[in-house]
C-alpha cells in the first residue's frame, strides 16, 4: 500500500469534503481517504497497482473539483495566488454588488419609493436576472443531481423553482441573494480556518545560509542536506531543526513551545525551525528538515486535525443527510393541506441545512488552531470530545511528574565535617564517573560554587560506587554495601535511626561518603518533582477528574512517597504491559481514561488510553502514540487542554441546539403561512452567522 497527498481545488464548504471523499473512496484499490478543507488536500492510502494519479484526478473531477498539476500547483505557490480562487472572488463580488442593488430596489418598492418597478420588468427578464445571479449555485445543484447527491442548496433550489413557477420572480431573486450571502459567510469562515494554516506555514523561512566548501551561500531550504552547517544571524529565523556547533544566542521559541520568554542556547543545545534568533549568531548542524522538523509536524497535524472528526460531527453529518428528505416531505404536506404555493415555497426556502454541516468542524478547527498557539498539539477534533468527558487521569512518574534527572536534596555530615567540604570531596571522587547520581553530586557542588579537584587515583565498581584519592585523602562514595564496613563503627546506627530511615521513607536514594576509613556523611538524591504538578492536579480535580493514579516501574517505597505528596493513588513495579492492563481495566468499567507520559515504556498505554498526552521532551515514539502533545514542559497545559475540550464541546452543542431550534421554528412558521418566502430567504442565512460568531469565541484565550 502507498500513501499519496494530493491538492484539491474548489472546495468551499464542509459538504465539498464529503463529495470528494465519496468520489475517491469509490475507486477500487483505495483503502482510506482523509479530505481536509482548510489545507485543501486529500491524503489517500491506496494500492498503486490498482489506482493511478489519473484515476484520482478523474474521480475528483467527477465530484466537481480539480487536482492541479505539479506545474500549476508550483506556480500558484510561487505567486501566492490561485487563479480559480481569484475568479471565484471576482464573481462573488460582482454578484454581491448586483444583489445589493436588487435588494435596495425591492425594499424601496415595498416602501413605495419606486412606482412598481418590478411590475414593469417582464417576467422572462426577471427570471433571466435570477438565473444570471444564481448561476454558480444552480450549476452545483445540477452537478450534484447528476451524481445522485443532495446538497444543502438542493432544497433552496426547489424554493427558487417554486417561486418562479407562481410568477414571484422578485421572491426568487431574494432567495438567490440570501443563498449567495450564506455561501459568502461559509466561504469567509472556511478562509479564516485556511488562512490560519497558511499563516503557520509562512512562519518557516524559505531560504537558508549554508556553509559549503568554506563559503557561505544562500539556497532554498528545500536544497539543504542533513548534517550540513547552517549559519543564522540576529533577527533571522532558524530554517531547520539542529544542534548548535559553535557560538551562542538568545532564541524566541514561542512558535514551537508557546513560551514568550527567549531561551539562551549554546554549543550542544537543540534549536528548532521557525524560531527567531533575537541576539547572537550561531552555526547549526542540520538534523531535521521540512516536514520532519518539530514545526513541520505541528503544521501537518493542525492541517489534518479536521480529518479526525468527533462523534458529534458525524451525528451532524448524518442529520444533514436525512434532513433534506424530511423537509421535502413537510413541503409536500404543506401543499396538500394548505394548497398554498407561497407557504410551500417558504418551507423549502427556510430549511437550508448548511448550518448543521458547519456546526462542528468550524468549532473544532478553531480550537485546534488556538491550542497550537498555546503550546498544545491536538491531533483531531474527536480527541477534544473524548477529553471533555474524561474522569480518570493516569500518570507516569519519571520525566512526567518529575524532571527525570536526580538532584541532591539533603546533605548530612558527621564528625564535624562541613556540608561544602563533604560535597567537594564527593564531587572530586565522582568527577570521572558516568553514573547519573555522580552527575547530580557534581551539579550540586557546582551550584554552591565549589572547586572540584582531580583525583590522583580512581576506581569504579558497578552497582557499588567509586573509590578515589583526593588531595591525599582516601574517599569512597556509594551504596551502604560499598561502605557498609564503616557504617557500624562510625556512628552509623545513629545515622540509620535518625536520618537514613527518614530519607528512605521519602523515597530518596542515599550515597554514603567515607573519608579515610570513617563515615563522613550521607548525600540524599531524588528525581525532583516538577513545581507546577500539584497545582495542575488540583485544577484537574476541579474540572471533573474523579480518579488520579500514579503508574510507575519504580519500587513501592519511592512510588508511595511521591503519591502521598501529591494525594493520589499509585501502583509500583509496573512493566509497559501492566500499564496497558490498568488502562483497559478502567475502560471496561466504562470510565474515560487520560494517560500522561513521556517515554518508550509509556507509548503502549498512551495509545490504549481514550486520550494520551505526551509530555514535551519525551521520546518520539511517545509523541506519535499520544493524541495530544505538549510543546513545552509546562504541566499547566494539561488542565488547559481539558478546559479547551470542555469549552469546545459546549460551543458545538450550542451550535447544533441553536440550529435545530431555529430551523424547527422557521419550518413551523413557514408551514402555517406566517413566514412569506422573502422573509424565509432572509432568515435562512442567520444560523450560519450565529455559528460563525459562536465558534469564533474559541479563538480567544480565557
Amino acid at each position: 500500500m502507498q500513501t499519496l497527498e494530493i491538492p484539491v481545488h474548489g472546495m468551499d464548504c464542509a459538504e465539498c469534503t464529503e463529495h470528494v471523499h465519496k468520489a475517491i473512496s469509490s475507486l477500487p484499490g483505495v483503502e482510506k481517504v482523509d479530505v481536509f478543507l482548510a489545507a485543501e488536500k486529500a491524503i489517500v492510502r491506496l494500492d498503486p497497482a490498482s489506482v493511478t494519479m489519473t484515476d484520482l484526478r478523474a474521480a475528483v473531477s467527477s465530484a466537481g473539483y480539480s487536482v492541479p498539476s505539479d506545474v500549476e500547483a508550483g506556480a500558484a505557490l510561487a505567486s501566492g495566488l490561485d487563479p480559480r480562487a481569484f475568479t471565484r472572488q471576482v464573481l462573488t463580488i460582482l454578484g454581491v454588488l448586483f444583489a445589493v442593488i436588487l435588494f435596495i430596489v425591492i425594499v424601496g418598492e415595498g416602501l413605495g419609493l419606486f412606482e412598481s418597478i418590478s411590475d414593469k420588468i417582464p417576467w422572462p427578464l426577471g427570471l433571466a436576472l435570477v438565473l444570471a445571479f444564481g448561476w454558480p449555485v444552480f450549476v452545483n445543484v445540477a452537478k450534484a443531481a447528476w451524481r445522485r447527491q443532495i446538497i444543502a442548496h438542493t432544497v433552496m433550489m426547489m424554493g427558487v423553482i417554486a417561486a418562479s413557477v407562481i410568477g414571484e420572480w422578485v421572491t426568487a431573486a431574494l432567495v438567490v441573494f440570501f443563498m449567495r450571502v450564506g455561501d459568502y459567510t461559509e466561504k469567509f469562515t472556511t478562509e479564516r480556518a485556511r488562512r490560519a494554516v497558511k499563516d503557520l506555514t509562512a512562519l518557516t523561512p524559505r531560504s537558508a545560509r549554508v556553509e559549503r566548501n568554506g563559503v557561505e551561500i544562500e539556497i532554498p531550504v528545500t536544497e539543504l542536506l542533513k548534517d550540513e552547517i547552517v549559519v543564522v544571524r540576529p533577527g533571522e529565523k532558524i530554517p531547520v531543526d539542529g544542534i548548535v556547533v559553535s557560538n551562542q544566542c538568545s532564541v524566541d521559541q514561542s512558535a514551537i513551545t508557546g513560551e514568550s520568554m527567549p531561551v539562551d542556547v549554546t554549543v550542544g543545545d537543540k534549536v528548532f525551525a521557525a524560531t527567531l534568533v533575537k541576539s547572537g549568531s550561531v552555526r547549526v548542524q542540520v538534523t531535521h528538515l521540512g516536514a520532519d522538523t518539530a514545526f513541520g509536524r505541528v503544521v501537518k497535524m493542525v492541517e489534518e486535525a479536521e480529518g479526525n472528526r468527533a462523534d458529534v460531527q458525524r451525528i451532524a453529518d448524518k442529520f444533514s443527510y436525512w434532513y433534506m428528505p424530511v423537509v421535502a416531505g413537510i413541503a409536500l404536506l404543506t401543499f396538500i393541506i394548505r394548497r398554498d404555493p407561497l407557504a410551500t415555497a417558504a418551507v423549502l426556502v427556510v430549511a437550508c441545512s448548511c448550518a448543521f454541516a458547519l456546526a462542528t468542524p468550524i468549532a473544532m478547527l478553531a480550537s485546534v488552531g488556538a491550542a497550537a498557539k498555546r503550546g498544545l498539539l491536538i491531533k483531531g477534533g474527536k480527541y477534544l470530545e473524548v477529553l471533555a468527558k474524561a474522569d480518570v487521569l493516569l500518570l507516569d512518574k519519571t520525566g512526567t511528574l518529575t524532571l527525570g534527572q536526580p538532584r541532591i536534596t539533603d546533605v548530612v555530615t558527621l564528625n564535624g565535617m562541613s556540608e561544602n567540604e563533604l560535597l567537594k570531596l564527593a564531587a572530586s571522587a565522582e568527577k570521572y564517573s558516568e553514573h547519573p547520581l555522580a552527575h547530580a553530586v557534581r551539579v550540586e557542588a557546582k551550584s554552591r560554587g565549589l572547586h572540584v579537584d582531580n583525583a590522583s587515583t580512581f576506581e569504579s565498581a558497578a552497582g557499588f560506587g567509586v573509590r578515589a584519592q583526593v588531595e591525599g585523602r582516601s574517599v569512597k562514595v556509594g551504596s551502604a554495601r560499598h561502605v557498609g564496613q564503616v557504617v557500624e563503627s562510625s556512628g552509623g546506627r545513629v545515622v540509620g535511626e535518625s536520618v537514613v530511615a527518614k530519607l528512605e521513607s521519602e523515597g530518596k536514594t542515599l550515597l554514603f561518603v567515607e573519608v579515610d576509613g570513617a563515615l563522613a556523611g550521607v548525600l540524599a538524591a531524588a528525581d525532583t518533582l516538577r513545581e507546577d504538578v500539584p497545582t495542575a492536579l488540583n485544577e484537574m480535580r476541579k474540572l471533573g477528574i474523579k480518579k488520579i493514579e500514579l503508574l510507575t516501574g519504580d519500587n513501592e517505597r519511592t512510588a508511595s512517597a511521591l503519591a502521598k505528596k501529591l494525594g493520589v493513588d499509585f501502583r509500583a513495579n509496573l512493566l509497559p504491559e501492566n500499564k496497558i492492563e490498568v488502562v483497559k481495566q478502567y475502560q471496561r468499567e466504562g470510565r474515560t481514561v487520560v494517560m500522561v507520559g513521556d517515554g518508550v515504556n509509556d507509548a503502549p498505554a498512551l495509545a490504549q488510553a481514550n486520550v494520551g498526552i505526551a509530555m514535551s521532551g519525551g521520546t518520539d515514539i511517545a509523541v506519535e502514540a499520544g493524541h495530544i502533545a505538549l510543546l513545552r514542559a509546562d504541566w499547566s497545559l494539561v488542565p488547559e487542554a481539558l478546559r479547551i475540550a470542555q469549552r469546545t464541546l459546549r460551543v458545538v452543542k450550542g451550535n447544533i441546539g441553536f440550529t435545530l431550534l431555529y430551523n424547527l421554528f422557521g419550518l413551523t412558521m413557514a408551514a402555517l403561512g406566517f413566514l412569506p418566502p422573502i422573509f424565509a430567504a432572509a432568515l435562512q442565512s442567520l444560523p450560519d452567522v450565529g455559528i460563525l460568531l459562536n465558534s469564533s469565541r474559541l479563538l480567544k484565550a480565557k
